[in-house]
């Protein structure tokens, strides 16, 4: 049976689109420094991010000190915020892939704050190849609540049969999957390869293979 066409496609940010590891690193231990905390490798910190900054910070301090979260947070995010981009960089083969999906509508879904998303793209140049760029405070829920997908395709008037989710993690298949939308799974991001099995499809090594996707769904 063949499929609806695809006109919108929603991307994950950190993982899928850029590598920005470092420059959480850098703000996490920026942030602990003060509380005696060891410091965290790039290797750390990618398996912890996903749900957003606060629930980072969360993971990291544990329950036991709690009561510095909002300490923490406010200095993470006050780095964080004065060096958005000094080691973050799109992944290989993002930039030319964007170009050449120039015939569809296109969106971010990050559970990084929307003010620090947008101005993520911007400072890399990126933000013109979306229609919609949305955070975790975007909406009431974030994923892997299914809202920010239905959001954008009520935006944007379409089915979720007309759409298609990137991300490299779980977070992102689930909220795609909740939302009836096609799922692709990044595994070159943070992510190891079976967090991404539920996906219906899968990237391995770079974002240009989702164009043989497309033309595969849609053929």
């Amino acid at each position: 049976m063949k499929m609806e066409k695809i006109r919108l496609i929603i991307f994950d940010l950190d993982g899928t689109l850029v590598d920005s590891s470092r420059d959480i690193t850098n703000a996490l231990n920026y942030a602990l420094k003060p509380y005696g905390f060891k410091t965290m490798t790039v290797e750390e910190t990618v398996k912890l991010v996903g749900e957003g900054i606060a629930r980072l910070i969360e993971k990291v301090i544990g329950t036991e000190k709690i009561g510095i979260k909002d300490e923490v947070l406010k200095r993470f995010l006050e780095y964080y915020s004065d060096h958005l981009t000094e080691y973050t960089r799109p992944y290989p083969g993002v930039t030319e892939t964007l170009d050449r999906l120039s015939a569809y509508r296109k969106a971010v879904i990050s559970n990084k704050r929307e003010e620090l998303s947008r101005r993520l793209l911007e400072e890399l140049g990126m933000a013109s190849c979306f229609n919609h760029i949305l955070g975790s405070d975007s909406t009431p829920e974030k994923k892997p609540s299914p809202l920010p997908v239905l959001t954008v395709l009520k935006r944007e008037g379409l089915t979720p049969a007309q759409a298609l989710m990137v991300g490299d993690s779980n977070l992102d298949i689930e909220a795609g999957r909740k939302a009836g939308v096609t799922t692709v799974g990044a595994g070159y991001g943070y992510r190891p390869l079976e967090a991404l099995k539920a996906a219906d499809f899968l990237i391995r090594e770079r974002l240009t293979e989702l164009l043989d996707i497309l033309k595969k769904i849609q053929t």
